[in-house]
């Protein structure tokens, strides 16, 4: 159930409502995570994104990759530490290759192809059912969280 989970994503990032777009994590191990978002017709951005033709804007599926990550990074058993705030740090070569309209559910796939020091290097994808949506590699990293 997705209150159920969107429970569980609340508690392991800082990511929330009108920003939060995972809806469930899928399957996750050590090195990569699978996640799904569907994406809801009331989001605020359709209202003025090619109003009449709505299409959820490219960078809002790549900060679903990011979001993503970030659950990965965040699992109570990786070795990351547990107070850090996670920070995109870098995107490289990401390919757009199919538009994303109001309820098409995306699924991400997310794998850590490197790690060094509080960086993670990460290769990922978005489809929406059989189609790819995007391809890209970034890197997130734990910052200090400042004021706590």
């Amino acid at each position: 159930m997705v209150s159920d989970q969107r429970a569980e994503i609340e508690a392991r990032i800082p990511h929330r409502d009108p920003f939060l777009f995972v809806d469930r994590i899928l399957e996750q191990t050590e090195d990569s995570i699978i996640t799904e978002w569907t994406v809801s017709p009331e989001l605020d951005v359709f209202r003025g994104h090619y109003p009449g033709q709505p299409l959820l804007p490219g960078v809002l599926s790549a900060e679903f990759c990011f979001q993503s990550a970030a659950l990965l990074f965040s699992d109570p058993g990786a070795d990351t530490p547990q107070s850090g705030v996670p920070v995109l740090t870098k995107i490289e070569d990401a390919r757009y290759k199919r538009m994303v309209r109001p309820g098409e559910t995306l699924t991400a796939r997310l794998e850590l192809t490197e790690k060094l020091g509080p960086a993670r290097y990460m290769r990922g994808q978005v489809r929406c059912g059989d189609e790819l949506v995007l391809r890209l590699s970034f890197v997130v990293a734990l910052t200090e969280v400042q004021g706590a």
